[in-house]
């Protein structure tokens, strides 16, 4: 007979892990595969304290317990790159560069990535001044300044986190105000140490040598530039623009929308039957690690019914 799993898992985050912990636990064949590190961007987060029913953790810890979790319950983890799916038919395929699978049902948690400015210097100078993550690398920067770009949530939520490390904390913000709650914006405001806000300036360019030296703002009023230098020490630039989700897999296969997030209905399931989204990947008002697991073991159990559904109308 041919080797079919019954669910399929690409992404192996807090959303494909909960849906493998559901979906083996119900003795269901699944198999998860990441081309990264099993656990997804939380990973990186040394303290989470927002995760119902634990007071205190860091991401590696919670997803290491869920993926401890779902072997335990017999899913099965490779390390592979999915490069492409085939979701026509009953059974979908899923290829990789060593192999390829077919399964009844596919959740595809993927994630999504922060979003890039793509000015002068970022890329050259990312992970050498230019840092996505204030709880991964706002120690680098400890009595240093700082520059925080964004002016949402997570750009004041990471600003006052950094000041626990810099010597300064700047915020640079292209719009003429901030665009977060009034409760965060008043937190913000009224934060000691004080945060430094530049509002409706962009940053123009990084320059330096094997860290930063020179940083170039424009005001997008006035057009005026203005630049910050250190010619003697490096500083830290840290970007909150947002996040690109990575669907580029499922383009051309399932709904997408304007910003490439994936379209799905309650049950997390996409315009293909026994296709599912869970996760950062698919449109949604609040992307925590509490909604990822909820979407995970959301579309784990929508799938077991099509699996079923499958495996009697093929039998």
């Amino acid at each position: 007979m041919e080797n079919i799993y019954d669910l399929i898992i690409i992404g192996s985050g807090p959303a494909g892990l909960s849906a493998a912990i559901y979906m083996a636990r119900s003795k269901y064949k699944t198999l998860v595969l990441e081309k990264n590190y099993t656990g997804g961007q939380i990973t990186l987060t040394d303290e989470v304290i927002n995760y119902p029913g634990v007071l205190s953790t860091n991401g590696f810890e919670l997803t290491d317990t869920m993926y401890s979790q779902a072997k335990s319950f017999g899913a099965e983890f490779k390390s592979e790159e999915v490069l492409s799916l085939s979701l026509d038919g009953d059974v979908k395929e899923v290829n990789t560069r060593k192999n390829s699978y077919k399964a009844y049902s596919i959740i595809v948690a993927t994630g999504a990535n922060p979003r890039k400015l793509n000015f002068k210097g970022e890329s050259e100078y990312t992970g050498r001044g230019v840092a996505y993550c204030a709880t991964c690398d706002g120690q680098f920067y400890t009595g240093k300044d700082i520059f925080v770009v964004g002016g949402g949530y997570a750009a004041c939520e990471e600003a006052m986190y950094l000041t626990k490390y810099g010597k300064s904390v700047t915020m640079i913000v292209r719009d003429d105000k901030l665009s977060a709650a009034n409760s965060i914006v008043e937190k913000v405001l009224n934060h000691n140490p004080k945060i430094e806000i530049r509002y409706n300036t962009e940053v123009v360019s990084l320059e330096g040598d094997n860290t930063p030296k020179k940083i170039t703002f424009k005001n997008n009023i006035s057009n005026e530039i203005s630049y910050y230098e250190n010619l003697n020490d490096t500083f830290g630039t840290f970007i909150f623009a947002g996040y690109v989700p990575n669907t580029e897999l499922l383009k051309g296969l399932v709904e997408l929308d304007d910003y490439g997030y994936v379209i799905t209905n309650e049950e997390c399931e996409t315009n293909i039957k026994g296709v599912y989204a869970a996760g950062d990947l698919r449109i949604k008002k609040l992307r925590q690690v509490v909604t990822a697991v909820a979407d995970g073991a959301i579309a784990a159990t929508s799938a077991e019914k099509v699996v079923e559904d499958l495996k009697y109308k093929l039998k």
